[in-house]
């Protein structure tokens, strides 16, 4: 480990101690610990560790996925679901789409789905890019909140393009919702 010892003003700070102490209260609040307790444990203010996660803060309320294919602008809608903090993305063009299936044996294939669909519950809401027939089987499927944006008429054959601004304001509306 190399050291990170630096001078500010009359104070020498080693730089590795601050990342270590912060690591240690991320690790402890993810643990459960309340604030105050992590406080106590390692004998600082709870108001810093309030301070602190509020710098790392994407957005407060509900723990959001979204899944959806075929998509032609997959980066634009990945880049837009990492500015407000969507926790769980999954996206496919046609072609990738048509790999993901031919490249798996039916019970890999099956296994897939079957883990997709468990990962999805771990959220509480979903947002959904299919057509109108997946759509509508995706919420037989999950017994969550889903919020779907039919992107044509199933069969799809070709990639669609999203409209951002519609994605954004969906997800500004759950972030304002909390």
């Amino acid at each position: 480990m190399i050291l990170d010892i630096i001078r500010i003003g009359d104070k020498v700070i080693d730089i590795n101690k601050i990342y270590r102490n912060i690591d240690k209260i991320i690790e402890l609040r993810i643990r459960g610990k309340s604030q105050q307790e992590v406080a106590n444990i390692l004998g600082i203010q709870r108001t810093f560790i309030s301070r602190l996660e509020r710098l790392g803060e994407i957005r407060k309320g509900k723990s959001v996925a979204l899944i959806g294919f075929p998509i032609k602008n997959k980066e634009e809608v990945e880049n837009i679901c990492l500015k407000y903090g969507v926790e769980y993305v999954f996206l496919m063009s046609e072609e990738e789409r048509w790999s993901f299936i031919q490249n798996k044996s039916r019970l890999e294939l099956f296994n897939k789905v079957l883990e997709i669909i468990a990962e999805l519950r771990n959220y509480d809401l979903i947002i959904t890019l299919f057509s109108d027939m997946r759509n509508s089987l995706v919420h037989k499927l999950l017994d969550r909140e889903i919020i779907s944006i039919d992107i044509g008429k199933s069969p799809l054959t070709e990639d669609i393009e999203i409209d951002i601004r519609t994605i954004e304001n969906i997800l500004k509306l759950v972030r304002d919702r909390g």
